[in-house]
């Protein structure tokens, strides 16, 4: 039928009067924000409808394709039986950054027609245009971009590639970008699998137009790929050195800032995160690490478990950042997330060996979520003749609820997937998302460190490079909670941005907010404004409540005053300091920090917790150390 109404309706389910006019921003009689949902409609069937018309008395066709659900607060129809075409979509949901999501079935408007797929989580725009096709923004791209977006579908290929749906890589007007980030339309399903080959073919007319400082490795690098002969290892590796040295020709200039509140309601604070206080500004690890951890457990536990997990965190990456000073070959991503991986390994089995030698069971026993940044102080050798730089590799870590953004002037994209009920339900293929939103323990997570041996862990570690100007947030749930980061970044990030106020301002004014609208809880976050702009440098320095700043003064000895700030650009580079130990080969990189995770973790008390419960036995075994060691224990016990 044809659209006459032109109304969307109010989510609020106790709202009397729901129905409001179609591009209004908040309900007309309760003030809730409307939620403006635009889809994908899948199919030759939904092609066929023209715009103007309302489909299943609900659904606005506003484009070719794209249609606006006018009644989001409804479940939408789901068939009893998960259809063949929405796994993948279902299983590939920890890559929903890139991929869309199924939403729901409408039925065909045409006799005998298949049902037609609705899909969210689409490249979709605030004012409903769909994103730019790679291809028609390509020669505008810089180079770093150029390769950066390759890289992306380079990591896509084989998860797409195990759930038959790889194809969908191969089409250029299937992939979209939103500024540095592709994502894809829809999931195309194949009988027969595409190569490497394949993928190497459909890159060829972007590369024909490539920036002029990358065409070249670019175009051996797809020739390569056109060949049978090649590993996909062997194009990762190739890719990612040539991304690096794009990414090192930019400057890379970051300013940081973090604080946590206990709320308004609760009596204690079970959050904490790094940075916080003036001392972390003398910390080695600034500015390159970030962390927020929302503890769970109860008093005495919960803001241990937080604790404890920034504490071993920050002693294992100032070890790991020991062993890249001796490192001459560029370490690749896959063994910076192991070597993370194992580290949040560790973190977890110290908090399980804590609850243990307490006897804590069930609910009782203290857990953490973290979400973690780590900026990456390897050097490379720039593309221009700049010399050897900086990479701006950001590595994400993640388990729990606690969330990561990037946020720059055009828009706000969550980075990271929540453990949660609805997780687990949608990747399992149990539920469709909004299905799983449903149940009464949707929210409750699935997973965090401390609760199980970490066998059981499944930890989630992305790499990113930083190309553009913007603001990392890491969050605790404090904030995120009802959607509030994407309800509210333009008033505070974007202010940041936009130098309205200074990135301090920015962290206190947004934590006031969630107070107001979150309260309930403790509020945690970490602000990184990230400027690869070669027009300034960017100060460094913190945010945090008056009362803890007063404290610090009392109490440190810090010579910088609150008002002064400190000039630091992280990609100057000096010289490692020369050492006699022989220069470990590429395969063998950071293989020597294995021997300290296994001091620190595996299945027994490590060195944490053994600070935590036997600060004299602590003491003992660091006397036992080698020296490097040892100093590293008096820098954590500090």
């Amino acid at each position: 039928m044809i659209s006459t109404q032109q109304i969307i309706y109010c989510i609020n389910p106790d709202c009397t009067n729901p129905i409001n006019s179609l591009g209004s921003r908040v309900c007309a009689n309760c003030q809730t924000a409307l939620v403006h949902r635009y889809l994908w409609a899948t199919g030759p069937s939904a092609a066929k409808i023209p715009p103007g018309t309302t489909v299943a008395d609900r659904y606005e066709v506003i484009t070719h394709q794209i249609w606006l659900d006018t009644q989001p607060g409804l479940l939408p129809d789901i068939p009893e039986e998960m259809r063949s075409e929405v796994i993948p979509y279902l299983k590939l949901y920890y890559e929903r950054l890139h991929l869309p999501q199924a939403y729901g079935y409408v039925r065909s408007v045409e006799d005998n027609g298949d049902d037609i797929l609705l899909l969210e989580n689409v490249p979709i725009a605030e004012n409903g245009n769909l994103y730019p096709a790679i291809a028609n923004v390509w020669e505008q791209a810089t180079a770093v971009r150029q390769v950066y977006w390759l890289w992306q579908i380079l990591q896509l290929w084989q998860p797409l590639l195990e759930q038959g749906v790889a194809s969908s890589l191969l089409m250029l007007n299937n992939l979209r970008v939103q500024g540095w980030c592709v994502r894809l339309l829809e999931l195309h399903q194949t009988t027969e699998l595409p190569s490497l080959q394949d993928l190497g073919e459909s890159w060829q007319p972007l590369v024909a137009s490539a920036k002029a400082s990358i065409a070249q490795s670019l175009q051996n690098i797809v020739k390569q790929m056109c060949t049978s002969e090649v590993e996909f290892d062997t194009i990762s590796t190739q890719l990612n050195a040539l991304l690096l040295a794009s990414a090192a020709d930019l400057p890379l200039n970051l300013e940081i800032a973090g604080a946590t509140d206990t709320g308004t309601v609760m009596t204690r604070n079970e959050d904490t995160c790094f940075p916080a206080n003036l001392q972390d500004l003398k910390d080695s690890l600034f500015p390159h690490l970030s962390i927020v951890c929302d503890g769970i457990g109860g008093h005495q536990g919960g803001e241990v478990a937080s604790q404890l997990a920034i504490k071993s965190v920050k002693l294992q990456i100032r070890a790991l950042f020991a062993e890249l000073a001796a490192q001459t070959e560029l370490i690749t991503p896959d063994l910076w997330q192991e070597q993370l991986e194992a580290c949040l390994r560790v973190v977890n089995n110290m908090i399980c060996a804590a609850n243990d030698a307490e006897n804590r069971q069930g609910r009782e026993r203290m857990a953490t979520t973290l979400v973690m940044a780590l900026q990456v102080p390897q050097r490379v050798q720039a593309n221009s003749a700049k010399g050897l730089a900086t990479t701006h590799e950001v590595y994400l870590a993640s388990v729990g609820d606690s969330r990561a953004y990037w946020i720059t002037r055009n828009y706000c994209q969550l980075l990271t997937v929540d453990d949660d009920v609805v997780a687990r339900e949608v990747r399992y293929a149990r539920n469709l998302y909004r299905q799983a939103l449903m149940r009464p323990d949707a929210t409750a997570l699935t997973q965090a460190l401390g609760t199980r041996d970490a066998d059981s862990l499944r930890i989630k570690i992305k790499r990113f490079i930083l190309e553009e100007d913007g603001i990392l947030l890491l969050c605790s749930d404090g904030l995120s909670d009802n959607n509030w980061v994407e309800q509210s970044w333009q008033n505070y990030a974007l202010a940041v941005l936009n130098r309205q106020f200074d990135i301090e301002d920015g962290v206190n004014r947004w934590i006031k907010f969630a107070n107001q609208k979150n309260g309930h809880d403790n509020i945690s976050l970490v602000m990184t404004l990230c400027n690869v702009s070669r027009e300034y440098f960017v100060s460094l320095t913190y945010a945090q409540p008056q009362a803890e700043i007063i404290a610090a003064e009392k109490t440190e000895d810090f010579s910088v005053p609150e008002s002064s700030p400190i000039i630091l650009d992280v990609d100057v580079i000096e010289e490692a300091t020369p050492t006699e130990v022989k220069q470990p080969k590429r395969g063998k990189a950071l293989v020597l920090l294995g021997g300290l995770l296994l001091l620190l973790g595996g299945t027994t008390l490590g060195l944490l917790v053994w600070w935590q419960l036997q600060p004299q036995t602590f003491q003992q075994i660091c006397r036992e150390l080698p020296p490097g060691l040892q100093q590293l224990c008096s820098q954590n016990r500090e």
